[in-house]
């Protein structure tokens, strides 16, 4: 599906980047993975059978320079897709609530969104074609005890449907999924981050079981779904769909 397509991947040495990336990769696509951890990246990259740049995706001189290389090297960049964790903590009450913990997702996910987008938009937009992938969890119309995620979620929602319009004229398509929790992504180390008490595999287990629970078809999204979507989605089977979000939520809300 995505044969002579050369794809970037920020945030590629996460569980979910590192599979988006083996899914291109076995459609046919070039991929570059980028991110900051040097040892996991290629740790990625050699089991996706990638090719990886260190790269802090918020530093849009860096991303600039990036992107022109993955120009100089392959040709062009068909695919960006930005992975890339935003520091979301979750689990208390707005009112107890720092505002450096509620805007930090916010600041720190639309700007890393925006710069990795335009920085391919602008060579996108040279070449006639291309696709720029975002994912969030969907909670843009608020949950309850989910912080600056919800916040996040609408700030990144708006910008994806925003830059959809402005080049989808010159050829470039521009969307995003919905994914409320990827269950098998979920660690005790994420989401101790995340603001969780600490916990063991157990109770991990006892989350993803609770958003299993929540969801229609009682069975969350795994990384296996997800890349699955995001690679037809970088398709040209999906010449049609820009500018909007796909719920992948397995139903957690309906939309």
């Amino acid at each position: 599906m995505l044969k002579n397509k050369v794809a970037v991947v920020y945030g590629g040495a996460g569980s979910l980047g590192a599979g988006v990336a083996k899914a291109y990769v076995q459609a046919g696509a070039r991929v570059f993975l980028a991110g900051r951890t040097e040892d996991t990246l290629r740790k990625a990259a050699a089991e996706a059978g990638a090719e990886y740049d260190v790269l802090d995706a918020r530093d849009e001189e860096a991303v600039e320079a990036h992107a022109t290389s993955v120009v100089e090297r392959a040709g062009r960049i068909d695919i960006s897709v930005n992975l890339v964790p935003r520091g979301d903590f979750q689990g208390v009450p707005l009112t107890e609530m720092s505002v450096e913990d509620y805007t930090r997702p916010v600041t720190q996910g639309i700007t890393c969104q925006f710069v990795t987008a335009r920085a391919a938009a602008r060579r996108m937009a040279a070449q006639g074609s291309g696709v720029i992938l975002s994912l969030d969890s969907g909670s843009a119309n608020g949950s309850p005890m989910m912080g600056g995620t919800a916040a996040a979620d609408g700030a990144i929602d708006a910008l994806i449907r925003q830059l959809a319009q402005e080049v989808g004229p010159v050829g470039v398509r521009v969307c995003g999924i919905w994914t409320a929790g990827v269950t098998d992504s979920l660690t005790p180390e994420k989401l101790t981050a995340a603001g969780a008490p600490a916990m063991d595999e157990a109770a991990v287990d006892g989350i993803r079981s609770h958003l299993d629970s929540l969801r229609m078809t009682k069975r969350s999204p795994r990384i296996a779904d997800i890349a699955a979507l995001a690679t037809f989605l970088a398709s040209d089977a999906a010449a049609a769909i820009t500018g909007t979000w796909i719920n992948a939520t397995a139903g957690m809300f309906a939309s």
